[in-house]
């Protein structure tokens, strides 16, 4: 089932002062640990999602106020980008290399925005109407949401153009529980799947984009507890499990209807990773920490071996 929504295009509501460049010495290697801004809040800037951009950029948005920084992998530079939020929080965020559009999912607002990732104005607010706006996924022409609270996605045009589609769920992937549900999304490369986890249910599906229908991914009886953000290379699924500190390394079979965890990643400076980025042979991953619930300001980016 799919309906349709309008949502208003915007003139300039959020401007970042100017595009923001880094440089690195010459000879000097990349930071493990990126240390993030101090937020402008009382609880800090509190990130959840990470996205890689062009080239050593990454960027990382607040649960707080909303607010996102952009950074560089090579020299561990941070700066704020979108000072002025139209949509807060900022949880998931997805980036189209095409478009250089940055896109952010907002949480318990129901809404998503998008914006120009070189200014940091912004191009659209979507409001979904959903109960908690997760996590983003570009896929071609499209940009697919996923709502943790209820069994939808949500489709809006990669341009930033109006207009969202919300399609209904079915089989597996509708079977929600009473917490947390529907958290990261990928897409395979032919952008004919969509990769979907539960959080609360630690399972994998996979689901047509059109139709909404999905199918387990047969795990051998084994569970991807508190999986948070994912990332797919191939037929290797990387799922962050944020509140166990590690990430789980999935080969994935052909036909995408099963996969083995063969490793476990983890790393002593995890503190509530939630969502990851790929960068090179390396994974990027971000601390949540508390998910901004109490004042603290020492949040970081932690880049380990995707091994």
């Amino acid at each position: 089932m799919r309906k349709t929504v309008i949502a208003a295009t915007i003139a300039v509501l959020s401007v970042a002062a100017v595009s923001i460049g880094f440089s690195s010495p010459a000879g000097a290697s990349s930071p493990s640990v990126i240390d993030l801004p101090d937020g402008n809040s009382p609880n800090g800037l509190a990130p959840e999602g990470i996205v890689s951009g062009d080239g050593n950029t990454f960027y990382t948005g607040s649960l707080t106020t909303g607010q996102i920084v952009v950074g560089d992998y090579k020299s561990g530079e941070t700066a704020y980008l979108v000072t002025n939020p139209v949509v807060a929080p900022s949880v998931g965020l997805a980036y189209d290399n095409a478009t250089k559009l940055l896109w952010a999912a907002g949480g318990p607002s129901g809404s998503a925005a998008v914006y120009d990732s070189r200014t940091g104005s912004a191009v659209n607010i979507y409001d979904f109407g959903g109960g908690f706006v997760n996590d983003a996924i570009v896929a071609g022409d499209s940009v697919f949401f996923t709502d943790s609270f209820a069994p939808v996605l949500y489709r809006v045009a990669a341009d930033g153009s109006d207009g969202v589609d919300v399609i209904s769920l079915s089989g597996p992937a509708a079977d929600f529980v009473q917490d947390f549900n529907i958290n990261g999304i990928e897409v395979t490369a032919d952008g004919k799947t969509l990769i979907l986890v539960n959080t609360a249910k630690g399972e994998l599906y996979t689901v047509n984009p059109e139709s909404g229908e999905s199918a387990s991914i047969d795990l051998g009886g084994e569970f991807v507890s508190s999986g948070d953000g994912i990332l797919l290379e191939g037929r290797t699924l990387y799922v962050m499990q944020n509140s166990l500190n590690q990430i789980a390394k999935i080969k994935l079979s052909g036909d995408l209807t099963s996969g083995q965890i063969v490793d476990t990643i983890t790393d002593p400076a995890f503190n509530i990773p939630t969502t990851i980025a790929s960068k090179g042979s390396k994974i990027a991953a971000v601390n949540a920490v508390d998910f901004g619930q109490s004042p603290f300001d020492d949040y970081t980016v932690v880049l380990v071996d995707k091994n």
